[in-house]
């Protein structure tokens, strides 16, 4: 497995602090997150989820909890949208360059607005997809929202 990636590489461009941790990727997992946060022994609520939704049929990338589900309509709300629902998996690839299981906010071939849960930033270091299955970086929530101008709101 390479530990370099387009979202590794977009870090490094940023001049972000981060340390990159692999585990072994189950794709029969029932919830991908809550598989690599036992994976690297880490607590749920710091393993962060990339989910790549529509708002009024616009993309967006939310980033929230592995052992929390996005409040759609609070989704739709923080982006001053009416409606939202995950995008269709084929989508979220082609979006974004990377493979369900493997998505990464950092790098992504399109920008899209990009949202965090707010209760993220109760820890110091929280770790999100590195751009490949089974491949995370961890990092201060705070670096993240800079890097991806992300806007930090109550979704679930």
């Amino acid at each position: 497995m390479s530990k370099t990636t387009r979202a590794t590489l977009a870090l490094q461009r940023a001049g972000v602090s981060f340390t990159v941790h692999t585990y072994d990727y189950d794709p029969q997992a029932e919830r991908i997150g809550l598989q690599a946060a036992e994976a690297i022994g880490a607590d749920p609520n710091t393993v962060l989820k990339t989910l790549m939704v529509l708002v009024d049929g616009k993309p967006a990338c939310v980033i929230l909890p592995s052992d929390r589900e996005v409040n759609l309509k609070k989704l739709a709300t923080a982006l001053a949208g009416k409606t939202a629902q995950m995008m269709k998996p084929a989508d979220a690839e082609r979006l974004t360059g990377y493979h369900v299981g493997g998505i990464s906010p950092f790098g992504q071939k399109k920008r899209v607005p990009t949202l965090i849960e707010e209760t993220a930033f109760a820890h110091d270091s929280v770790f999100i997809n590195g751009g490949q299955r089974g491949l995370q970086v961890r990092l201060d929530p705070r670096d993240a929202a800079k890097v991806l101008g992300a806007k930090v709101a109550a979704l679930i």
